[in-house]
């Protein structure tokens, strides 16, 4: 924490912005419940978060005092970064304490979180916030010196220096560690939402002294993942940069080879096939019939809405819903077509409705 913390001051003291995405509370908070992390559960983990989250935050107080600047402490849970009012918000919290000096510090709130409703790594919580804050670079800290062509143990194993298309390097990444939940697959993850939002990776070795400026230096090896020269809006990244999936459709293939040019958006006249129960403002996942995601958009309706108006379709929409709509699923500009340095998501399994015979 001394060789971070005293780094991290003076870039402070050269004008650099910084933020700290740190866990380390769990890990903390299983002292102080006598357990291990092997057999938690994960209300342990969450009552551990509890004890540690304390003890982690006065550490980091306490020691960057000694260097000049105050820290603050943000927790965050996936609604957080994936619900748009309340991401601007977190975003305005994060540069109201840049603005004054304070060191934001952000973790997930892992005392409320399961399973299901967390992000789970570091490393895109940290990407989410650097594309919060159009920062220029993310530097992810690990146990290597950055990203191999194969496993760093085998013989002949090489350090990949530059990084244009993170896909093509998904195939060798895997593993995670036993206290984190994250491994080179979600560095990679990370860097490519970086790389969207026009942010540079630098993935290197946690070092004691100057662990962050040795990077920027270039001083010591790396992995660089390079930035888009032309990157997204802010809103089409919220949209196509996601942590979990809401819900997904598939699009009739005329319809969806058809988008680029449809100023329509998505009829629910289009729809194949509806996955997962989604409501009204979630961003769906969109697929043609051969199985490729095309797009990304933000829903008008609920999944219930939109089998209804899709199923019967000779019907008038306000005697279907109760309300007058265009029985469109997706406008035109809530809709982002994806692109070749997005990374798609599988295709979702068990339609949850055939709209379609």
């Amino acid at each position: 924490m001394h060789g971070l913390l005293s780094d991290i001051a003076e870039l402070q003291q050269q004008g650099f912005e910084i933020v700290l995405a740190s866990s380390g509370s769990v890990a903390l908070g299983l002292n102080s419940l006598h357990a291990d992390i092997e057999s938690a559960g994960v209300q342990e983990k969450q009552a551990a978060a509890a004890c540690g989250q304390p003890i982690l935050l006065n550490a980091y107080k306490q020691i960057a005092l000694e260097y000049g600047f105050d820290i603050a402490q943000v927790l965050v849970t996936l609604d957080d970064l994936e619900e748009r009012r309340r991401f601007l918000n977190t975003k305005n919290t994060v540069h109201t304490l840049l603005e004054h000096g304070v060191l934001p510090i952000v973790n997930e709130n892992d005392t409320v979180t399961t399973e299901e409703i967390r992000v789970g790594d570091n490393d895109r919580l940290a990407a989410k916030v650097a594309q919060m804050i159009q920062a220029q670079h993310l530097i992810i800290l690990t146990s290597v010196d950055g990203l191999y062509d194969r496993d760093p143990s085998e013989p002949g194993a090489q350090l990949v220096e530059t990084v244009e298309d993170v896909s093509e390097y998904l195939a060798v990444t895997s593993g995670t560690s036993q206290l984190g939940s994250g491994g080179m697959l979600t560095k990679m993850q990370a860097a490519n939402m970086a790389q969207n939002a026009g942010c540079t990776t630098l993935i290197s070795q946690g070092v004691l002294d100057r662990p962050v400026s040795s990077v920027l230096e270039g001083a010591r090896p790396h992995t660089r993942c390079v930035a888009k020269s032309t990157p997204s809006s802010s809103w089409a990244i919220w949209l196509t940069d996601r942590l979990q999936m809401a819900g997904s459709l598939v699009l009739k293939q005329a319809a969806a080879d058809a988008l680029e040019q449809s100023e329509n958006g998505i009829l629910c006249r289009d729809v194949v096939s509806l996955h997962s129960t989604f409501q009204k403002a979630d961003v769906l996942h969109i697929y043609d019939e051969q199985g490729v995601e095309r797009a990304r958009g933000l829903s008008n309706l609920s999944s219930d809405e939109a089998a209804l108006i899709a199923q019967n379709a000779d019907r008038p929409v306000k005697e279907l819903l109760g309300y007058q709509t265009a029985g469109r699923l997706v406008n035109r500009n809530n809709l982002v077509l994806l692109e070749d340095h997005h990374l798609p998501w599988e295709e979702p399994e068990n339609p949850l409705r055939v709209i379609t015979p």
